[in-house]
């Protein structure tokens, strides 16, 4: 597994997929460039075609581009068998093809020519399933926060130290937004702003469950208005773990020091997860993606409420298990509809998986890498329709009643 830090990307929305991976194929590609090249042909395939205009693929590839003009061709009903996001990059000068490169975009703004993960490259820990970690760490009486601290080089905290100011950042400029519209068809508003001023007006439950959902909320808000994020572990879930971080760092006395072994602990997960299996909504559907951000939070909060290694394992599989076979399904192709909501309830459903397994001695049946084979193995069996194409859900209900 690589670090616990890779899994944290900073960027700019509205997808990790479709807009970071994209972006960051185009700058490779540019690189690669020689010669005298009048034209780029980028040719977009699967779900990459199928939702690109709404998450601004085509915007992304073309301000990478800008020194070259760029001709889309998409090709929603084609598939290249590696990766259902697949991108080829032709470079032309007049009718002469200088270069082609073929690429995927893997999820959480990562891109591989092979369309996976590379098990060898830039490894930290040589283990890659939780169960393996946690053996580790009971043979040893390791807490997981330790066990992370002794795999990791010098400059980890620092890493750390930057993603989290910018998930407070991206907390902070949400709230600060007035209640417009976002960009797109969809014409939604932002709510942010007006939940947290509707959470400080209760008290107990009803004020702590509006303030996570705010926090969440203005997270998802900034990633859908194209705002500075850090993938958790995509753009599209990104507004789960800052929305329980930022609740507990400013509600619970939580300390900096305290979220930075937080997110590790968070990371640790992640990483497992995108080792193991996938977070990429058009591989596995939205169980990857707010399903992992949601198990990533609950191990956290967990951490963060005392939680021993089985406990926090415990919080984990609660938070990804009952996301099993979670669509994903964007009306109109934005980062919006139902994506943004979703961020909130998982936000609070993560504080309820915490809160459930600090109560017990941590034992439990089904144990993280479990539910993750199954969430896989489910990924696999979902129809296209349900993996980010917009052909299927919400999406395909909602196509003729908004215009």
């Amino acid at each position: 597994m690589k670090s616990c830090a890779s899994i944290y990307k900073t960027g700019v929305g509205p997808s990790s997929s479709h807009s970071m991976g994209p972006r960051k194929a185009s700058e490779n590609f540019k690189q690669m460039l020689s010669g005298s090249v009048s034209m780029i042909r980028v040719e977009l395939y699967g779900s990459l075609a199928a939702t690109g205009k709404g998450h601004l693929t085509d915007k992304a590839i073309s301000e990478s581009l800008l020194d070259y003009p760029v001709e889309f061709v998409w090709k929603p009903d084609e598939h290249l068998p590696q990766h259902a996001n697949a991108m080829i990059f032709k470079a032309y000068s007049g009718s002469d093809l200088l270069k082609s490169w073929t690429v995927y975009s893997i999820g959480g703004g990562e891109i591989s020519e092979a369309g996976r993960h590379d098990a060898a490259a830039d490894q930290v820990y040589g283990l890659d399933s939780i169960g393996a970690i946690m053996t580790e760490c009971s043979g040893r009486d390791l807490p997981l926060i330790d066990y992370i601290t002794s795999k990791e080089d010098t400059g980890f905290w620092e890493k750390i130290d930057a993603i989290w100011a910018v998930m407070k950042s991206a907390v902070q400029k949400g709230l600060e937004q007035k209640a417009v519209s976002l960009p797109g068809p969809l014409e939604l508003k932002r709510r942010a702003g007006t939940m947290f001023h509707s959470a400080n007006k209760h008290i107990g439950t009803v004020r702590d469950m509006n303030l996570v959902s705010a926090y969440a909320l203005a997270v998802a808000e900034e990633n859908a208005a194209g705002g500075r994020i850090v993938t958790a572990p995509t753009c599209g879930a990104c507004g789960v773990l800052p929305g329980i971080l930022y609740f507990l760092y400013d509600n619970c006395h939580t300390t900096n020091q305290d979220v930075a072994k937080a997110l590790a602990v968070a990371g640790l997960f992640g990483v497992s997860v995108a080792t193991r299996a996938s977070i990429s909504g058009a591989e596995v559907g939205c169980q990857g993606e707010i399903g992992v951000a949601c198990a990533m939070a609950s191990a956290a909060a967990a951490f963060l409420l005392g939680g021993n290694n089985q406990q926090i394992e415990y919080a984990a599989e609660m938070g990804m298990e009952h996301f099993l076979g979670l669509t994903c399904d964007p009306v109109k192709g934005y980062v919006q509809i139902p994506c943004i909501e979703r961020n909130a309830f998982a936000a609070m459903r993560a504080l309820e998986c915490a809160g459930y397994a600090v109560a017990t001695d941590g034992h439990h049946i089904v144990s993280f890498d479990d539910v993750i084979d199954v969430m896989n193995a489910t990924g696999k069996d979902l129809q296209e329709r349900y993996r980010e194409t917009a052909l299927g859900g919400l999406a395909a209900i909602m196509e003729n009643k908004i215009r």
